[in-house]
């Protein structure tokens, strides 16, 4: 996903648009259990995610999109009884302990080991991952030590995809969608191991998503594209469903 910040801010208002219209469909009705809890970690350098209101003052990641993209995760955890809370400092096991799903979007830093042993204890636990990375423009695998949190499971991120001219792809039906959805696509990071279920509408040679269930309980869903993860729900003069594919990612991810 090599795009640039102001394609991004010109396709804002469409995005609200197409996304919001999922949210109409979603049932607002809460259960009587506790409220889950979604942890968006944004101590690592992360690309365009950071906690709301936050004034970066640089143009990585603008205030207004920032809120955009935290408010759509924040609807998502809303209709699926769930809280959402930013994490700024580095992962511990403390501040782990009462997370159901932790979510990373591109870090561009390292993980100190002290990080690392923490979210393999808490996946061990029953605790679950959603790991977004994107192509070397944004955040380099030398930058940051992703593989390190994933690779014990037998995933793990490669280079950049050859395939850098198709536009579109998709999520094949399984545990995590039901059906087929459509989502954005254009140039991504190789991931392998899992099972594979994010594909280019080219080929499905080089996956961009995969998913796995541990044996603990937990479970991983690892993304080597970030469209879809930044509701980009208009790209190239496509609407994809964006909300509605991070419905099921973090339905499959909370249950």
């Amino acid at each position: 996903m090599k795009i640039t910040i102001n394609a991004l801010s010109k396709t804002g208002l469409a995005m609200l648009t197409a996304c919001t219209l999922f949210y109409a469909n979603i049932s607002q009705a809460q259960t009587s259990s506790a409220k889950r809890h979604i942890i968006v970690d944004v101590g690592h350098g992360q690309r365009f995610y950071s906690a709301p209101g936050t004034s970066t003052g640089n143009d990585v990641a603008p205030v207004e999109r920032v809120n955009y993209i935290t408010g759509e995760v924040e609807k998502n955890a809303g209709s699926l009884n769930a809280k959402v809370s930013y994490l700024k400092t580095a992962i511990t096991a403390e501040s782990l302990a009462k997370s159901d799903v932790l979510f990373m979007h591109i870090p561009s830093s390292k993980f100190s080991p002290a990080e690392v042993k923490a979210i393999h204890e808490y996946l061990r636990k029953g605790g679950s991952l959603f790991l977004v990375m994107d192509v070397d423009y944004w955040s380099t695998l030398a930058q940051t030590n992703v593989n390190d949190l994933i690779s014990p499971y037998g995933i793990t991120y490669k280079h950049d995809n050859p395939d850098t001219e198709t536009n579109g792809g998709y999520a094949k039906a399984g545990p995590v969608t039901a059906g087929r959805l459509s989502i954005p696509y254009h140039g991504a990071r190789i991931v392998e191991g899992g099972s594979p279920f994010c594909f280019s509408n080219t080929t499905q040679d080089h996956p961009f998503g995969v998913y796995k269930a541990l044996d603990g309980g937990g479970k991983i869903i690892v993304m080597g594209d970030g469209m879809v993860s930044l509701y980009m729900a208009e790209w190239k003069g496509v609407t994809y469903p964006c909300a509605e594919f991070m419905q099921h990612a973090f339905a499959w991810l909370l249950n």
